[in-house]
C-alpha cells in the first residue's frame, strides 16, 4: 500500500497532487531546484530536497536524482506530474528496478503511446481514424521539404516525445520549413530531451477534443466523456470545458470507442487522454494519447465527479477500479481558463519577474463552484526556466452559458500584479459571441485578434458608463469634504458629466444616487478604499473594477471586464485647465529592435551593415523553453549590434539598431 509519495515535478500540479494525497493519508515529499526553493508547493508537503540547479536538464529531468531522493526518503511512490519526466519510458524502467512504484501506465504503454511516432503507427494499425503524414522522425531540412510537399502544405511539426504546444509549429511554405524544424528541434530537446520531430497534415479549422479514459491493472476500462480544447495559440490551450457543446451522444460513443481500443491493446492501466481532432462534418481523427494526467483535468472532475488523481494513486497500488462506465454521468457544465504570465499586448510573449499582489477569485453564488489549481502566492517568482503558468481557474455550474458567466466574474475578481498577465484576454474572448454560441475551432484567436488583442479590445459606451460612474464613486468616497455637485470624468476616450444629487457614504454600505443627463443612476458598494477588488451595483446591476491604482485624489487606474484605462474626476470648475496640460510624446522605436522580455539568445542572424527585408529573421531569443523568432519589421540596414549568441538579455533592452 502507498504510504508516501515522491512528487517529481513542480508548481500547480505539485501543490494538486498534494491536495489529494492528504486526503488519502498519504505523506508527501517535494523535489526543488534552486529557483523553486520558496516555491508554494515546497512549503505545502511533508518533506521537500533540492534536487540541483534551476534548469530542468540539471534538476527535474536528471532521473537519477529523482531516485537518490526517493530512496533517501523512504518514498514508496512517485507522481510525475505532467511535462518533464511523466512519459519517460527510462524513468519508469529505472523505477521497476528499485521497486517504487510508478504513478502513471506501465512502461510498454508509455513506449507505444507516450512517444507520438509510435502512437499514430499503432493507431493506422488498429485501423482508427488517422491524420495523414509521415511517422519517422525528420533531421534533415532538404527531407523534410521533399516530404512535405508530398503531404501537402500546410502541414505541422510535432515533436515526438512532445506536449503543452512545446516543439510545434505550422508551416505554410517551403521558404520556412527549415528555420521552423531547428526551432522545434531545439524546443523538444530542452523541453523533453528529445529532438525528434515528425511532420503531418495540418488539418483547417478543426476542433481539438479529447477522451478522458481511466484503466486499472485488471483490465477495467471507462471513459469520462470529452473535453474542449479548441481555443488555442502557439498549440497551447488556453480555455477548456466539458462536455463539448459540439459532441453529441453518438459522436462521444464512436470517440470513445476508438479510445478504449487503443488503451486496450496496450493494456493501459492509469489515467490517459486520447486527444482527435474534428472538422466540421464531426469526422475525427487519431491525434495522439497522452499517457499522463492533463493539465485540464480539473473540467472533467468538476463534471463527473471523480478526482483523478485519487484514482492515479488506486490504480498503481494495484486496486481494481470502483466506478463502472453506468457510474459516470456529465452533470452541468464546466470551463476552465489558463492563467499565464504573459502579455496579450505583444503577442502573448512571456512575463518574467515577481507577483507583488496576488488575490483569488472567490464564489459568489451558491449555484457554482470556483476551483483554482495553482502554484504561487503575493511574492512568487515567475522564472525563466519554466512554463508561465500561474494557475488553472475552473468554475461549474449547471449550463454553458451560467458557467461562462460564472468565469468571467471570476476573473474580474482575480488580482496580480507584478508580471503581465492574459485575464483580460480571457475575459475578451468569453464574451465574444462565437464563444458563446460555441461556434469555435482551433483558429478562433487568429480569427478574432487578426492584428492582435488591445487592453480596449472590448470598450463601448455601456462599459465607458461603467468606468465613469466608478471613478465618480471612489472620489466621493475619497473627498467626502468636496461637496460640489456637478463633476466631468475624463478618460483617453471621452468625457461624461455627472451631477451628484444625493450621497450617503457613511456605513459600510456606501449609496450615491447620480444625474446621467435626465436619468437617475443609483450606485452602492461596501468597497474600502485598501481593496483592490470594488463590487458596484450599478442599478442592481453587479460589476467588478480591479482599483489598479489610485495615483492621487482624484486620478485612478481602473480595469473593468477586459479594458482598462486611466480616469481623472474633476468638478467642472477646474475642467477647463486639461486645455493646459502638455502633450506625452512617444520615443520613437522605429529604428531600433527592443527585446521584448527576458531571456538567452539562441542565435543572431544578421550582421553589421547587412541589408534585410521585411519578415527576415533576426534573432532568437529562448525563455520559459519556448523560442521566439524576432523578424524584421521593414526593409532596412542593420547599423549595429549590442548581443552576441549566448548571452542574457532583459526585457525593453537595445538589441541592435537600424538606418
Amino acid at each position: 500500500m502507498i504510504k508516501k509519495i515522491l512528487i517529481a515535478n513542480r508548481g500547480e500540479i505539485a501543490c494538486r497532487i498534494i491536495k489529494t494525497a492528504k486526503k488519502m493519508n498519504i505523506k508527501t515529499v517535494a523535489v526543488y531546484s534552486e529557483a523553486d526553493k520558496q516555491a508554494d508547493f515546497v512549503k505545502l508537503a511533508d518533506e521537500s530536497y533540492l534536487i540541483g540547479p534551476s534548469s530542468p536538464n540539471e534538476s527535474y529531468l536528471v532521473i537519477k536524482k529523482i531516485i537518490d531522493i526517493a530512496k533517501k526518503s523512504k518514498s514508496d511512490a512517485i507522481h510525475p506530474g505532467y511535462g518533464f519526466l511523466s512519459e519517460n519510458y527510462n524513468f519508469v524502467k529505472a523505477l521497476e528496478k528499485e521497486k517504487i512504484k510508478f504513478i502513471g501506465p506501465n512502461k510498454n504503454a508509455i513506449t507505444k503511446m507516450g512517444d507520438k511516432i509510435e502512437s499514430k503507427n499503432l493507431a493506422t494499425k488498429l485501423k482508427l481514424n488517422v491524420i495523414p503524414g509521415h511517422t519517422e522522425a525528420i533531421k534533415d531540412p532538404k527531407k523534410a521539404i521533399k516530404i512535405a510537399e508530398k503531404i501537402g502544405f500546410p502541414v505541422l511539426l510535432k515533436a515526438s516525445a512532445g506536449g503543452g504546444g512545446k516543439g510545434m509549429r505550422i508551416v505554410e511554405n517551403r521558404n520556412e520549413l527549415e528555420v521552423n524544424l531547428k526551432a522545434a528541434q531545439s524546443e523538444a530537446l530542452n523541453s523533453f530531451g528529445d529532438d525528434r520531430v515528425f511532420i503531418e497534415k495540418f488539418i483547417t479549422n478543426p476542433r481539438h477534443i479529447e477522451i478522458q479514459i481511466l484503466c486499472d491493472k485488471h483490465g477495467n476500462q471507462i471513459h469520462l466523456g470529452e473535453r474542449e480544447c479548441s481555443i488555442q495559440r502557439r498549440y497551447q490551450k488556453v480555455i477548456e470545458e466539458c462536455p463539448s457543446s459540439f459532441v453529441d451522444e453518438k459522436l462521444r460513443n464512436e470517440m470513445a470507442e476508438q479510445a478504449l481500443k487503443l488503451a486496450k491493446e496496450v493494456k493501459y492501466d492509469s489515467a490517459g487522454t486520447v486527444e482527435f481532432v474534428v472538422d466540421g462534418e464531426k469526422n475525427f481523427y487519431f491525434l495522439e494519447m497522452n499517457t499522463r494526467l492533463q493539465v485540464e483535468h480539473p473540467v472533467t472532475e468538476l463534471v463527473t465527479g471523480v478526482d483523478l488523481v485519487e484514482q492515479m494513486i488506486n490504480c498503481a497500488d494495484g486496486k481494481k477500479l470502483n466506478l463502472k462506465q453506468k457510474d459516470i454521468s456529465l452533470k452541468g457544465w464546466s470551463v476552465e481558463s489558463r492563467i499565464y504570465a504573459e502579455d496579450p499586448l505583444k503577442d502573448f510573449l512571456p512575463s518574467i519577474g515577481r507577483i507583488i499582489e496576488y488575490h483569488e477569485p472567490q464564489q459568489t453564488s451558491l449555484n457554482e463552484v470556483v476551483r483554482n489549481d495553482t502554484g504561487v502566492s503575493s511574492g512568487s517568482d515567475i522564472s525563466i526556466f519554466y512554463d508561465p503558468m500561474i494557475s488553472k481557474l475552473a468554475v461549474h455550474a449547471s449550463t454553458r452559458l451560467k458557467a461562462i458567466e460564472s468565469m468571467i466574474n471570476a476573473l474580474q475578481q482575480y488580482y496580480i500584479t507584478g508580471v503581465d498577465h492574459n485575464i483580460a484576454f480571457l475575459i475578451s474572448t468569453l464574451k465574444n459571441k462565437d464563444f458563446k454560441n460555441g461556434n469555435i475551432t482551433t483558429n478562433f484567436i487568429k480569427k478574432n485578434y487578426p492584428k492582435g488583442y488591445s487592453h480596449n479590445y472590448g470598450l463601448n459606451k455601456s462599459l465607458i458608463n461603467k468606468f465613469h460612474h466608478a471613478a465618480i464613486f471612489i472620489y466621493k468616497k475619497i473627498n467626502k469634504k468636496n461637496n460640489s455637485s456637478n463633476f466631468s470624468v475624463i478618460s483617453e476616450k471621452t468625457l461624461s458629466n455627472f451631477k451628484v444629487k444625493l450621497d450617503n457614504i457613511s456605513g459600510d454600505n456606501a449609496l450615491m444616487t447620480l444625474t446621467d443627463k435626465t436619468k437617475e443612476i443609483t450606485l452602492s458598494s461596501k468597497w474600502k478604499i485598501n481593496q483592490k477588488i470594488m463590487s458596484l451595483n450599478i442599478e442592481d446591476e453587479l460589476c467588478f473594477i480591479k482599483v489598479n491604482k489610485i495615483h492621487n485624489f482624484n486620478q485612478y487606474s481602473l480595469t473593468i471586464e477586459d479594458c482598462s484605462l486611466k480616469l481623472v474626476v474633476t468638478p467642472d470648475k477646474n475642467y477647463d485647465l486639461f486645455a493646459y496640460m502638455p502633450e506625452i510624446k512617444l520615443e520613437d522605436l522605429s529604428k531600433k529592435l527592443i527585446s521584448p522580455m527576458p531571456g538567452l539568445i539562441k542565435s543572431v542572424g544578421v550582421k553589421k551593415g547587412q541589408l534585410v527585408k521585411q519578415g527576415e529573421e533576426l534573432v532568437v531569443i529562448e525563455a520559459m523553453k519556448m523560442e521566439n523568432i524576432l523578424k524584421s519589421e521593414k526593409d532596412c540596414t542593420v547599423d549595429d549590434i549590442f548581443i552576441e549568441e549566448s548571452s542574457s538579455v532583459s526585457t525593453d533592452e537595445v538589441l541592435m539598431t537600424f538606418k
